[in-house]
């Protein structure tokens, strides 16, 4: 089995698809090890704010079998992929890590470029693995995220209720 970190956001109907996909993670891949919930702005466009967090998997799927079931996940939930790379979305997931695997496996470059780029993804990351080192640069995500210059990116934790009981 692999361990997989996955980074989900939306910025359309947050809390709905957020939890839409969560139970169907939970219900493909069983138990999930998930960060907060943080808010943040958009990044790359103008739009609403988005909901992010990081949710770790495990699972025997290929990257480009579990990639094509996220995709799924992502379709189920409204996901239109006809507008520009940065605009608004109902659900992202994307593969962050797969294990320590590196360069493009299955069309999917790993690890994801925006691990080292986003907060939104940092810092939750951090939160869910803080001692797994990073394949390509060998530190720790709670290292990357303490050298990470925080104030770049405004990100702030918010309440969230998941599983809706």
């Amino acid at each position: 089995m692999a361990i997989v970190y996955l980074s989900l956001g939306s910025n359309i109907d947050r809390e709905k698809h957020l939890c839409a996909a969560m139970d169907a993670l939970v219900e493909a891949f069983g138990d999930l090890k998930m960060s907060q919930v943080y808010e943040s702005e958009a990044v790359g466009f103008e739009g609403d704010n988005f909901y992010n967090l990081v949710a770790a998997i495990d699972t025997d799927l290929s990257v480009g079998e579990l990639a094509l079931r996220l995709r799924d996940i992502e379709d189920a939930n409204g996901r239109v992929r006809s507008g520009p790379k940065f605009s608004a979305r109902t659900l992202d997931i994307d593969i962050l890590t797969y294990d320590d695997l590196t360069g493009e496996v299955d069309g999917i470059a790993l690890p994801r470029d925006e691990i080292l780029k986003n907060a939104f993804v940092l810092l939750p990351l951090s939160e869910v693995a803080p001692q797994a080192a990073h394949p390509v640069v060998g530190k720790t995500y709670q290292e990357l995220w303490e050298g990470y210059d925080q104030t770049s990116q405004k990100l702030w934790p918010v309440p969230f209720s998941w599983p809706e009981v």
